[in-house]
């Protein structure tokens, strides 16, 4: 009988606690309500555009064809199963190895130079004891982050135009021969690299910007009663107390180092021609110009399925490695 009661008692502490768990889960609920239905753009944008979408990895699996149903769905779940096929002809195809290193060899490249160069601009910028010139460099760098890459492109023509560009025109002045430089692969890979700094540096420095921004004042100026030069507070305060910002930031960098800015290859190079395809072809304009022309939508879904692939395992990867130096300053 004993043990009879003691089995009801438990169950109706189970059932109080699945109670009580129900009603504080209500009460939150009830009292940010406003914030859940905030929310709800940005739900169903990211289901729309980013969950929705996924179901094309199945496609890499796949012999797709649109003609296979009534509806988009029957003719994605409908097509008969092509196992690894298309993957096999993926890397076993001529473009693979050219694709490949020309994403990775930009990305890293664009690691090692763009990465560092938000951090050093902010270090400086936040050395200005002008507000307003401050403001005004921190605006500057910013605005490029707004362009569209089409709208570069046309800057980018405009310097290299081989009849009235600005580069042919101080290549002359200078005694140089007149280039023409959508034919001269080898300059590219500078080109990019540039643009990508030029582009992207101004958003990540002002994230560190606010970072810095919100580093205890009193910490300098007990720094600077201890006779500290300015780069030894950068070097023993800023960047420290940046440590988790800065992790954090290469941690998503490296995540996206197979996945190779659309608009900086293609619009930049004007659709990738024949003489720049040794080295601004990627995963990404590979993908577009193979729908362009009716390539199989199984082989460009397995080159999207790898490369998606690819930057989770280097994004899990550099967490990871991460985690096991430093557990506080991983993003998960």
């Amino acid at each position: 009988m004993a043990q009879t009661a003691a089995v009801k008692q438990s169950k109706a502490n189970a059932r109080a606690q699945k109670q009580l768990g129900h009603n504080t889960w209500r009460k939150a609920f009830m009292q940010h309500y406003w914030l859940y239905i905030m929310m709800l753009p940005a739900l169903l944008y990211m289901i729309i555009f980013n969950y929705l979408p996924m179901t094309g990895l199945y496609m890499a699996f796949t012999d797709f064809s649109p003609f296979n149903g009534d509806t988009i769905l029957e003719s994605v779940f409908g097509s008969p199963f092509a196992g690894l096929k298309y993957f096999k002809k993926l890397f076993t195809g001529p473009d693979f190895w050219t694709l490949f290193r020309n994403t990775l060899s930009i990305s890293l490249a664009n690691l090692f130079f763009a990465f560092p160069a938000p951090i050093i601009l902010a270090l400086m910028i936040n050395e200005l004891y002008s507000k307003r010139k401050s403001k005004v460099y921190q605006t500057m760098m910013f605005f490029p982050h707004f362009l569209s890459w089409v709208v570069v492109s046309y800057f980018v023509f405009a310097f290299l135009n081989v009849n009235y560009g600005l580069l042919n025109k101080l290549v002359i002045a200078l005694g140089g021969t007149r280039h023409q430089w959508y034919a001269e692969a080898q300059y590219w890979p500078l080109f990019f690299v540039l643009l990508k700094i030029w582009k992207g540096t101004g958003y990540s420095m002002v994230v560190y910007l606010a970072s810095i921004t919100g580093i205890d004042g009193s910490l300098y100026e007990a720094a600077m009663l201890d006779g500290a030069t300015k780069w030894q507070q950068a070097k023993f305060i800023t960047l420290p107390m940046l440590k988790t910002v800065i992790v954090m930031m290469f941690i998503l960098s490296v995540g996206g180092i197979f996945a190779s800015d659309f608009g900086l290859f293609y619009q930049v190079t004007q659709g990738v021609p024949n003489s720049l395809y040794k080295v601004a072809s990627t995963f990404d304009t590979y993908v577009y110009s193979a729908l362009q022309s009716n390539a199989s939508i199984g082989k460009t879904a397995a080159v999207s399925t790898f490369q998606s692939v690819a930057c989770c395992i280097t994004i899990l990867t550099a967490n990871f490695i991460v985690s096991k130096i430093d557990s506080d300053s991983a993003v998960f």
